[in-house]
This record gives C-alpha cells, sequence and structure tokens, in this order.
C-alpha cells in the first residue's frame, strides 16, 4: 500500500514538473474563465507573474474579448471535449502574440476545467510569412521573366529582320517601326531619303517579313539603265522586237510575280515608261514590248529616291498621277548627321567587317577620332562612313584606327564652321576632294568612291551645286 502511495506521489510530481518546464503555456481555467494554475511559460509568454495571472478571468487579458466570447468557446470545448483555435494574444507589454491555443475539457472531483495549451507562432508565423513573400518573389520573377522572354522573342526576330540595320536612336527605331506595321500588307512603299541612308536595307527588310518572303525580291536600278533599255529589264521582250533582240527575255515584273520588286532611283524613270509603270500599279498588267499579249502579274511594289518627287511633279519631270500611286505609305530614312549617336555603332560594325575582308586587327579607336567622325556632316552618309573606314584600316598601322589629313583637312573643317546653309558646305566639301583627286570621278580612287555616292549621283550633285573644274 505504501509502494502505491509512493508510485502516485512520484507520478503527480512527475506531471507536475513536465507541466510546469513545458515549452508551450499552461492555463488551468474554470467554467467562468477564470485561471486558477499557469506555468512558468505562460509568464514568459504573456508578461505576467503568476500572482498576476491567478484569480484573472482570461478574457479581460484581450482588448477584443469578453465573456460572451469565452462562453462560445467553452460551449464549443465542453461538446467536443477538445477544441483548437488560433488567435492573437497580446502581452502586458501590448505585444500580439500569434498562438494555437488546444484546450481540454476535465472534469476533476465534480468541477469542470478547462486546461488550455497555447503555442507560440510567432516563429511559425515569420517562416510562412517568408515562405509568401518568397512565392511571391518567384511569381514576380517568373512574370518578369515571361515578360522579358516574350520581348527578347520581339528582338530576336527585330535583330533577324534588322540584321544589317545598325541603329540605337529613337528617329530610326521609328522608321523600323513604321517597317513592321506596313510589312505585313500589299501597300506600295515609297522610301525616301539621301544617297547613302540605306534605302535598300529598309526595302529589303519590309520584304524579308512580309508574306511574300519565300520569294526573292527583285531589284531594279532605274537610274543605271539606259532609257532605251528600261523597259525591255522591267517588262522583257519577245524575239526580234527591237535590232539585238534575238531571243524572248523575261522582264522583271514577271519574274517578281508573286513577290516584291524594289524600283530604286524611281526619280529616274523616264517619263513614258512612268505611264507605263502606272498601269501595272492600278491594274496589274503590262505587255512585253514587241507582243500584244497581256500578262498579269501579281507584285508589291516598293520604290526608293533621293529626289524630291514634289518638286519633280511641279516641275514637269514626274507624273503627278503616279506620285500619288507611289505614295501611299512614305518612309522617310533620316540622314547619318541626324542619328549621330548611330555613328560609333557603326564605325565599329565596319571595322569588324573589314577586320576580316582587309586582315587587319583594329582594336582601339582614339577618342579624337571617334569626335571628329562624329561632328563631321556625311554627305555621303552610312556609305560614305564606310568607304572611310575602310580606307583608314587600309593607312593605319598597328591596333590603332587613324584618320589622317586626306578626311577633313582643317581648311575645309574651318570652313565648315563658318558657312550658314548646307548646300554651301557641300559644295566645299565636294570641290575639295575632287581637287584631292584630281577632278576624277569614278573609279577606285575617285571623288565619288570617297564620297560613298554613284558616279551619276555624284555628276548630278556637280550640275546643281554649280561646281566646275577651273583652268
Amino acid at each position: 500500500m505504501e509502494n502505491l502511495q509512493k508510485e502516485s506521489d512520484r507520478n503527480m510530481l512527475l506531471s507536475h514538473f513536465t507541466i510546469e518546464h513545458a515549452k508551450d503555456a499552461v492555463i488551468w481555467l474554470d467554467s467562468d474563465g477564470r485561471i486558477h494554475r499557469v506555468n512558468d511559460s505562460a509568464c514568459r509568454l504573456l508578461g505576467y507573474t503568476p500572482e498576476e495571472l491567478v484569480g484573472t478571468k482570461l478574457y479581460a487579458l484581450h482588448p477584443e474579448e469578453n465573456e460572451e466570447v469565452w462562453r462560445q468557446r467553452w460551449k464549443i470545448t465542453k461538446d467536443k471535449r477538445v477544441h483548437t483555435f488560433e488567435k492573437v494574444q497580446p502581452t502586458k507589454d501590448g505585444v500580439w502574440i500569434p498562438v494555437e491555443v488546444v484546450q481540454h475539457f476535465l472534469e476533476l472531483e465534480g468541477e469542470a476545467y478547462c486546461c488550455s495549451f497555447l503555442h507560440d507562432l510567432s516563429e511559425r508565423k515569420r517562416t510562412e510569412e517568408d515562405l509568401r513573400s518568397t512565392l511571391a518573389e518567384l511569381e514576380r520573377l517568373k512574370n518578369q521573366l515571361q515578360r522579358e522572354n516574350v520581348y527578347l522573342q520581339n528582338e530576336i526576330k527585330r535583330i533577324h529582320n534588322f540584321e544589317n540595320i545598325i541603329c540605337q536612336s529613337n528617329i530610326l527605331k521609328e522608321v523600323l517601326g513604321r517597317v513592321e506595321q506596313v510589312a505585313s500588307t500589299d501597300a506600295t512603299v515609297l522610301i525616301l531619303g539621301e544617297t547613302g541612308t540605306g534605302k535598300e536595307l529598309i526595302a529589303r527588310s519590309i520584304h524579308s517579313i512580309s508574306p511574300r518572303s519565300h520569294r526573292p525580291l527583285i531589284k531594279v536600278d532605274c537610274a543605271m539603265l539606259p532609257a532605251n533599255l528600261i523597259e525591255s529589264e522591267l517588262f522583257g521582250h519577245e524575239k526580234g522586237a527591237f535590232t539585238g533582240a534575238f531571243s524572248r527575255k523575261i522582264g522583271r515584273f514577271e519574274i517578281a510575280h508573286g513577290s516584291t520588286i524594289f524600283l530604286d532611283e524611281i526619280g529616274n524613270l523616264p517619263i513614258d515608261m512612268q505611264v507605263k509603270l502606272l498601269r501595272v500599279l492600278q491594274d496589274g498588267e503590262f505587255e512585253r514590248l514587241g507582243s500584244a499579249k497581256t500578262i498579269t502579274c501579281d507584285v508589291r511594289v516598293i520604290t526608293a529616291t533621293n529626289r524630291n518627287l514634289e518638286k519633280e511633279v511641279e516641275e514637269g519631270n514626274f507624273r503627278e498621277d503616279l506620285y500619288y500611286r507611289l505614295n501611299v505609305f512614305p518612309i522617310h530614312i533620316p540622314s547619318l548627321r541626324e542619328r549621330k549617336e548611330d555613328i560609333p555603332l557603326l564605325v565599329k560594325f565596319f571595322i569588324q567587317k573589314y577586320n576580316k575582308k582587309l586582315g587587319r586587327n583594329i582594336e582601339r579607336i582614339p577618342q579624337k577620332v571617334m569626335e571628329r567622325l562624329t561632328q563631321y556632316h556625311w554627305p555621303g552618309n552610312v556609305r560614305g562612313l564606310e568607304n572611310i573606314i575602310q580606307r583608314a584600316m587600309i593607312v593605319s598601322k598597328g591596333r590603332q584606327l587613324e584618320i589622317g589629313d586626306w578626311f577633313l583637312p582643317q581648311n575645309v573643317s574651318a570652313a565648315v564652321s563658318t558657312v550658314k546653309t548646307l548646300e554651301e558646305v557641300e559644295r566645299a566639301h565636294i570641290t575639295e576632294v575632287l581637287e584631292t583627286t584630281h577632278w576624277r570621278v569614278s573609279g577606285e580612287r575617285g571623288a565619288a568612291n570617297i564620297l560613298g555616292m554613284k558616279p551619276t549621283t555624284l555628276e548630278s550633285r556637280m550640275k546643281k551645286l554649280g561646281i566646275k573644274r577651273k583652268n
């Protein structure tokens, strides 16, 4: 009997020790919510002494709880025997702590009690919050990656479509935007811009992203064709149509059926050919030279010119009805001096290009050289820049790009700084280059090659500017 009592006392002591040293707060309450006993953890959690807690009603420690709240919880606990819920419990210092409450309904010596275990959830809540933040960040990064993927896909498409167009200027990016707008249509496009601005590149870009890109782009340079051969070149001819026509020839429009034809320097097209071109644009029909058979073609037309077609119309050199037919969707290519921020990119691009072709290893561009190139007004535009870089790489020694006095001599530079009009600048520069080439226009060492112009274009500019060689 004595041993049983000792064993019982031992178990009671063990239970008491376990409750007192439990990590969770343990609070014994009666049916009125009055606290009868607390362990050390409850005092540490709530910030009160045992004397302050015992005899106090639990709901009195919570500003948002009252007797009604306690009665509802007591009823649930009595019915279920065990009731688990979460709440936020304030401490004596006013700190709000998230806790999980497990209430057990007990009866002892005819009295009903509730033993509540309060588990501090602060660490778990912090972990959950960290997890939520991490998941939110992952979601944000995922969405960002998706947006970037879409952007990069568009950039890859843009780079693929415009791989030969080097730019970072907004003015040229706007041009590329217009290219994308019109490419998917069959609208006639008129590309306007100075010589050397890259009108052909824009035409090829339009074709490359159009539904006709599976067929080759057909190009015709109207300025290079003799007037007596241009009709045959455009529309073809039958055998014997004229002297020297020993066989049938298929014209460019017939070859371009289902594709795109690019008519460069359209401003040079003779008046009689303008009538026939207008018919093709209106009806999609033409006849080969020497034939009465009408040929129907499905051709998208892109044209380009460095001339002012409105002025040409006023002077009677270009048909007004054809001009309006061509001017459905005009795209103006800015000159290089209008997008000087692109010059450093172009210089590096041409150096990489000609390093391979010329067997050079130019790696460094002095700041003064880059400033000189950037400040120049470039009448020959991108083509002129390319020719100058090529020439500079030929004469450069070592790995540094060098530009000698042959490029924009000091007297020309001084003249440029004092002129009042672009026409005077152009006249002075062309004259200077002609003098350095002893007035040779064409050929590898001719002025046209240095300026990045076609010989016919340079001769036209010389005539317009009144440039003549002095005796």
